[in-house]
C-alpha cells in the first residue's frame, strides 16, 4: 500500500514538472519539501491542465501558513498562494472560520479547515472587490491553492506599505483611502479584514493602497467583528501617526459603526 502511494506521489510530481519551474534558485528549493505535498501537487496538476496556470516561477513572499509564488497564467502573471498542509499551524485559523456563520458545517481535520480557508479567502476577496476596495481579483480556488491577480509590474510585486517611504501628502492620501475601504468592507460587504496592518497592505505605483491576505477576514456578525475592527482601526492610526497623522481610533471606529446603523434603518 505504501509503495503504491509513493508511486502515485511521483507520478504526480512528474506531471507538474511540466509547469516548467522557472527558477530553481535556493528558496524555491528550500519551500519545496514544506509546500508541495500530495494534494498540493494533485491541486497543481489540476490547474495545468485547465490551463490556468503555464508556468510556476520563483517565491514573492513567505508567511506564517502560505506561500506566494509568481506563475504565467494563460495570458499574463498571476499570483499563487499555497497553504501549507504539513507545516501549517491552523488554531488561528478555526478561531475564525468557526466563528463566521458561512462556514457552520466545516468538519474539524486540519485539512478540511485549510481548504475552507482557501475558499474563504476567494470569497473575501469577491466581496471586497465588489464594495470597490482594491484587491486582488481572484481566479479560481483549487484545495489549498488560491490563484489571483498578480499585483506588480515587470514580475516584481508592489512592495508592502511598511516598506514604502511616503511624502506627507501621500500618506495623508493614503491614510484616507485605507480608511475609506475600511468603511466599504464594514458597511457593502459586511466584512472586517481583521488582520489589517503594514504589513498587508501593498502601495501601486500610483500610490494607491492594495489590501491582501483576506483569509481571516470575517463577516459583522463573527462575535468577535467590533474587537476585530476596532483592531483594523488602531493599527492604521497608530502606524500613520509617523507621517505627522494623529486621528482618534475610537472616532473613526463610532463614525463607520453609526454610519452602518443609519444605512441598515433607510434601508429597513
Amino acid at each position: 500500500m505504501k509503495k503504491e502511494i509513493v508511486r502515485k506521489v511521483e507520478r504526480i510530481d512528474t506531471k507538474v514538472d511540466k509547469l516548467r519551474m522557472k527558477r530553481k534558485d535556493t528558496d524555491t528549493l528550500k519551500v519545496r519539501e514544506n509546500v508541495f505535498d500530495e494534494a498540493t501537487l494533485k491541486a497543481l496538476y489540476t490547474l495545468s491542465n485547465k490551463g490556468i496556470i503555464n508556468a510556476l516561477g520563483g517565491s514573492i513572499s513567505t508567511g506564517k501558513e502560505a506561500n506566494v509564488f509568481l506563475a504565467e497564467g494563460e495570458e499574463k502573471d498571476v499570483a499563487v498562494k499555497i497553504y501549507r498542509i504539513s507545516s501549517s499551524t491552523f488554531n488561528s485559523m478555526e478561531d475564525y472560520i468557526l466563528g463566521d456563520p458561512r462556514f457552520r458545517n466545516i468538519r474539524h481535520s486540519k485539512r478540511d479547515i485549510i481548504f475552507a480557508w482557501t475558499k474563504k479567502e476567494q470569497r473575501n476577496l469577491i466581496r471586497a472587490k465588489e464594495a470597490g476596495v482594491q484587491v486582488p481579483e481572484p481566479i479560481v480556488a483549487e484545495r489549498n491553492i488560491l490563484v489571483m491577480e498578480f499585483m506588480g509590474e515587470d514580475e516584481k510585486p508592489y512592495p508592502l506599505l511598511k516598506d514604502t517611504f511616503l511624502e506627507k501628502e501621500d500618506a495623508q492620501k493614503i491614510f484616507a483611502t485605507i480608511m475609506n475601504y475600511i468603511e466599504l468592507l464594514y458597511s457593502k460587504a459586511d466584512l472586517i479584514h481583521a488582520d489589517l496592518s503594514e504589513y498587508n497592505i501593498l502601495i501601486t505605483n500610483k500610490k494607491d493602497p492594495v489590501f491582501i491576505d483576506m483569509g481571516q477576514s470575517v463577516t459583522n456578525e463573527h462575535p468577535r467583528s467590533r474587537e476585530f475592527l476596532q483592531r483594523d482601526i488602531g493599527n492604521i492610526t497608530r502606524y500613520f501617526k509617523k507621517y505627522g497623522i494623529d486621528e482618534d481610533p475610537q472616532e473613526f471606529y463610532s463614525t463607520i459603526r453609526n454610519n452602518k446603523e443609519k444605512t441598515q434603518i433607510i434601508d429597513s
